[in-house]
């Protein structure tokens, strides 16, 4: 199974997809794939629209992207799929999506039998057991918070350590520790912005210029860097 879950989609500043553009092309490969796309978490603005910003940075790094919403049998696509790229936007929609066009079953097939998969905040969540983690109000309602399941532990996109000024509600770590007080056994990564975890061949790699921020009832958060081992994520 090989997975690169990032964080954000953007820094500030920065084109759309631009700083992990190198470390998706390290991911896939030197030789050209067309891999298909998942722009359901989009809200706001079109598939089409989505789509083209992802396929103008793939086509950067020497690969091609479809988008699944062009396909009249989703399931088909994803059974056809030689890489599966599922982007960011509102968690929810994204999963009511999914589950709409009956994708849960096939596509966590695929990724464990081998094809590669690429998420992105959104993306990221989905990759998960659950969608609990995600940051995103729920704007539409999906049977059920079950996701793909590809990995055993939760992911918290966007991790920010201190509450912005002038609010006064919970921080992001206080919300991690209700989740885990309800949830106790499952792990949940912050997984701070600019960065991404690889995983291939049982392996987990954090990328990126900060550390992940790992979290389980009773025991205290913990720190991890790019050297650190982080395999025991996956027990």
């Amino acid at each position: 199974m090989r997975l690169l879950l990032i964080s954000n989609s953007t820094n500030p500043g920065e084109p759309y997809l631009d700083y992990p553009k190198k470390n998706i092309k390290d991911f896939l490969g030197s030789n050209p794939i067309k891999a298909l796309f998942l722009p359901y978490a989009a809200v706001t603005f079109s598939f089409d629209d989505y789509e083209k910003k992802v396929v103008e940075r793939f086509r950067e790094i020497g690969h091609e992207i479809v988008s699944i919403h062009h396909f009249s049998d989703p399931v088909k696509a994803i059974e056809e799929a030689a890489a599966i790229v599922v982007g960011g936007g509102n968690t929810w929609k994204l999963l009511k999506m999914i589950m709409e066009n009956k994708l849960i079953d096939i596509v966590r097939e695929k990724v464990l039998s081998g094809t590669p998969y690429i998420g992105w905040s959104a993306g990221s969540n989905v990759a998960c057991p659950t969608i609990k983690t995600t940051n995103d109000m729920p704007v539409v309602e999906p049977d059920s918070f079950g996701a793909f399941g590809l990995i055993p532990f939760q992911i918290n996109p966007h991790y920010l350590d201190a509450n912005p000024a002038g609010h006064a509600g919970e921080t992001r770590e206080q919300r991690i520790e209700e989740f885990i007080e309800a949830n106790p056994g499952i792990y949940v990564a912050g997984l701070r912005e600019g960065t991404m975890l690889l995983l291939e061949d049982k392996k987990i790699t954090l990328i990126g210029p900060r550390n992940v921020r790992i979290f389980k009832k009773g025991i205290a958060p913990e720190e991890f860097g790019t050297a650190d081992e982080l395999s025991f994520l996956l027990k």
